[in-house]
């Protein structure tokens, strides 16, 4: 394990050292790819080791949105205020010292938001029992970032943390297909420009992967780290939001510098209550939620009680949430609303929905 300690810092000394420019734009994304393949041969070796006991949290409600920050951030306060759970605060570190989910009912939708223990630096490499900690953002729909306004210096530290536990906030997966072939080493298809990305540096990056001969076709424009994580293929691409906390401990000039340097998505204040109903509503448009309304046959439609689905998904989806038997026994659908031309619709299961839809479902 020391042998690869020692050589993904050598290079990672190596690439802070290293100025970008168009010059170096092949030598870094060659350095990112060594470290990238060094660190995951060391999980591969550290699998084989004794296993550590993790967090074991059931999912319920509609979706779910961990909370991540250093110890003493306000997660407590702030899971109390939005939801109905009674977690424990202090104004001392490490007060959280196991997960405590609560729940978040806003606009009919029910999100589960978990309270974690606080990480530290170095808890991607298991520091304070980080990796356990990070490990429950893989089964995440959301990442609330909770930043203490009198430590801001922590945000760039979660920041990395987040990052180097695999996940990806508010990014899109990269639309890139690496198909392996036999021979005719790395052919290489793009349907846009990469200002950032050379052939050489593809072919390169591929090589260091032990991908010799494929076809590589790249739909959307992305840099050599989003590559690396496309050969990977094991990362999570989830939505995430920066909260700044405690805003109510700092001048208002104070408050102005701080948000230049982190540009949070909210600014709020669990111990006075300061915009954490807007908080909720950021956390509703962050997941994508759509409202369905469900009507029977000869019935008006239930107008109180929305389905709560993804935006994006289809009558295929609505039949799953509604009954298991549902998709077996579909005929078609009748559709008022958004997405339908006009009111009474049919439809097949393929339709996307929209919000606000009302559907009319009809089953053998």
């Amino acid at each position: 394990m020391a042998d690869y300690l020692d050589r993904i810092k050598e290079y990672e000394d190596e690439l802070r050292k290293t100025k970008y420019n168009k010059r170096t734009q092949h030598s870094i994304g060659l350095l990112k790819a060594k470290i990238a393949m060094l660190k995951e041969r060391q999980v591969a070796r550290g699998k084989k080791g004794p296993r550590t006991e993790g967090y074991n949290i059931k999912r319920s409600g509609d979706g779910s949105a961990i909370m991540v920050g250093f110890p003493s951030a306000g997660k407590s306060s702030i899971l109390n205020v939005i939801t109905n759970a009674n977690s424990p605060v202090g104004d001392y570190e490490f007060t959280t010292l196991d997960v405590i989910p609560g729940l978040l009912e806003y606009k009919h939708a029910k999100i589960q938001i978990l309270d974690v223990p606080g990480i530290v630096r170095g808890a991607a490499s298991g520091r304070g029992r980080g990796k356990e900690v990070l490990s429950v953002i893989q089964n995440a729909d959301m990442v609330l970032m909770i930043v203490d306004v009198l430590r801001p210096d922590a945000y760039p530290v979660i920041q990395k943390e987040i990052y180097d536990a695999r996940v990806r906030l508010n990014q899109e997966k990269p639309d890139v297909r690496i198909r392996k072939k036999i021979k005719n080493g790395i052919r290489i298809g793009k349907t846009v420009k990469l200002p950032e990305l050379k052939d050489e540096t593809i072919v390169a990056i591929c090589k260091e992967f032990r991908i010799s001969n494929a076809e590589v076709l790249i739909r959307t424009p992305i840099t050599a780290d989003q590559f690396i994580d496309v050969i990977e293929r094991n990362k999570i691409y989830i939505p995430g939001v920066v909260v700044l906390n405690k805003i109510d401990l700092v001048s208002s000039e104070r408050l102005e510098e701080i948000k230049k340097e982190i540009k949070p998505d909210i600014c709020i204040s669990a111990q006075t209550e300061l915009n954490t109903e807007i908080l909720k509503e950021i956390i509703f448009q962050k997941m994508n939620y759509i409202r369905i309304y469900c009507k029977e046959a000869g019935k008006p439609a239930d107008l109180k009680e929305p389905l709560i689905l993804k935006d994006g998904m289809t009558i295929r989806d609505m039949c799953h949430k509604l009954h298991k038997d549902f998709v077996k026994q579909f005929k078609f659908a009748k559709v008022w609303g958004p997405s339908s031309k006009f009111g009474g619709q049919i439809l097949m299961l393929k339709h996307k929905l929209k919000d606000e839809d009302i559907v009319e479902i009809h089953v053998r």
